[in-house]
């Protein structure tokens, strides 16, 4: 499972290189900025790539690279998404989440199935 917070410092740290490529699995691009690290074009597309990953949700992270969803209790499978829904709506039946929660990370939950 890829971290958020490492793909963030490797692009930082070896972005021009395209370090954060590779553990991405984006084995191609990575190949392709090191092939033209030298120009320089690769450094400046990896500072905009470092602010992408910093405001991107975890939740999207996840989906992107790590093929599911998370959330405060952990990660979650897509294959998992029914069982979760289950859950919440116990939760949502027990009083313990609002009408409005429910119906958010419902909708979140719908998006893997």
């Amino acid at each position: 499972m890829r971290s958020k917070s490492t793909a963030i410092l490797l692009c930082f740290f070896g972005g021009g290189l395209g370090i954060h490529k590779f553990y991405l699995g984006q084995n191609v691009a990575g190949i392709l900025y090191l092939l033209f690290c030298w120009t320089f074009i690769p450094a400046l597309i990896a500072f905009i790539e470092l602010f992408v990953l910093i405001t991107m949700s975890d939740i999207e992270f996840n989906t992107k690279y790590n093929q599911g969803v998370i959330n405060t209790s952990g990660a979650v499978s897509a294959k998992d998404a029914t069982s979760a829904l289950a859950d919440l709506k116990n939760l949502f039946d027990s009083g313990v989440i609002t009408a409005e929660e429910y119906e958010e990370k419902r909708q979140n939950l719908l998006k893997f199935l």
